[in-house]
């Protein structure tokens, strides 16, 4: 009985879907570079994504000191919109920048999409 009680035990104590896999560990990887209209990379400009089939930002994200940025997103297939938000970025010199035109990313299951965004003056 006392063999039965402490299998028992061992058996209730191991993990839940101890097989099954976490879905955390799956994802997409959206990488991006921001750069200026002189092809310099842009350190601190926030970058939106959202569902293409949406309207708002559902990701919002800054790059880093090398102009860049990563997301992860879902695994595929799925459509992704990805821009830069440049409404309170300043350059040193003053000047002021333009958003430039928003990226779709299309993905289609676990992988990594690179794309860049060019801002114009």
């Amino acid at each position: 009985m006392a063999c039965a009680v402490l299998f028992l035990g061992v058996f209730l104590a191991l993990p839940r879907g101890a097989n099954a896999e976490d879905p955390r560990k799956h994802y997409a990887l959206i990488f991006g570079t921001v750069f200026d209209p002189n092809g310099r990379t842009l350190y601190g400009v926030k970058v939106k994504v959202r569902r293409a089939s949406e309207k708002k930002a559902h990701w919002e994200l800054y790059s880093n000191h090398t102009g860049e940025f990563a997301q992860r997103v879902p695994v595929g297939p799925g459509d992704y919109v990805v821009w830069a938000d440049v409404k309170d970025y300043k350059l040193p010199d003053g000047k002021h920048l333009q958003p430039g035109t928003e990226v779709t990313v299309h993905i289609d299951g676990e992988e990594r999409s690179d794309i860049g965004l060019h801002l114009t003056w």
